[in-house]
């Protein structure tokens, strides 16, 4: 794992210091991570994208036919978009057109994501699972970490063994974001940004995970993007700070507030 540059605080602008912009440019993949409702995280990647000049841009919130809707008619996409729950379709826009580069989707359907707990990884996962290591039990320290993680995502609220499945569907995910930036770097020769949650962009077991046992060849550029000062789990290259959302509390979805 790379080393964890020192938070930095959101400014406009985003200058990094030289090194670490020398590092980002020079990759293959760019990870930029996010905090999906928070409009600083999405204003630093427009920058970002602009600065990188991507050969393609991969999307975790779109499937492939979504990305092609999207690009051939960003407005009359807009409808659809604030149907499928992600937050304001402005904070995505100019992050998808910043560049005239392609758009690749990589969203997993969510009736593809539930079907997961039934039938499994592999027969939902369009690649090699065995070389993505999709057909491996994780390691039981990881398991236990993931399940502490999806604990507390839920407050609490929902039995530990029930989230198994949920660990699953976030394994699918990450291994499809990691296939897409091959199939884009194939393609267009790259670099490639990646446009997700921080979730997926970590570097211990997300995308950055899957692209290096793969294709140990590319290299890949991690961001993380934390609020007030939190920093976000998993390890990144470089991690950037804004200030939080106010956004309502979600445990009270489960009938059980934050403390």
């Amino acid at each position: 794992m790379r080393f964890i540059f020192p938070l930095l605080v959101a400014v406009p602008g985003l200058a990094f210091a030289q090194d670490d912009d020398k590092v980002m440019q020079a990759a293959d993949v760019v990870i930029l991570g996010e905090v999906h409702d928070n409009p600083a995280h999405h204003a630093n990647q427009t920058v970002m994208v602009k600065s990188i000049r991507p050969a393609a841009i991969v999307a975790e919130m779109l499937t492939p036919e979504q990305a092609a809707q999207l690009a051939k008619d960003p407005e009359a996409y807009r409808h659809i978009w604030n149907a499928s729950g992600w937050p304001d379709y402005d904070m995505y826009l100019p992050i998808f057109t910043a560049e005239d580069a392609p758009l690749f989707g990589a969203a997993v359907p969510r009736d593809v994501a539930r079907m997961v707990y039934s039938e499994g990884i592999e027969a939902h996962f369009d690649g090699d699972a065995l070389a993505y290591g999709l057909t491996d039990p994780l390691p039981e320290e990881q398991e236990a970490a993931r399940l502490d993680l999806q604990f507390g995502a839920h407050c609490e609220a929902m039995p530990r063994e029930a989230l198994g499945g949920m660990i699953e569907i976030q394994r699918l995910r990450d291994a499809t974001l990691a296939k897409a930036a091959i199939d884009a770097i194939d393609e267009t020769g790259g670099p490639v940004v990646v446009i997700t949650g921080n979730g997926h962009a970590r570097r211990d077991w997300g995308v950055p995970s899957y692209i290096g046992r793969v294709r140990p060849d590319l290299t890949v550029f991690s961001l993380g993007q934390g609020e007030d000062g939190g920093m976000p789990d998993g390890g990144f290259d470089q991690v950037l700070d804004a200030p939080a959302v106010d956004r309502p509390d979600p445990c009270l979805e489960f009938g059980k507030p934050s403390e």
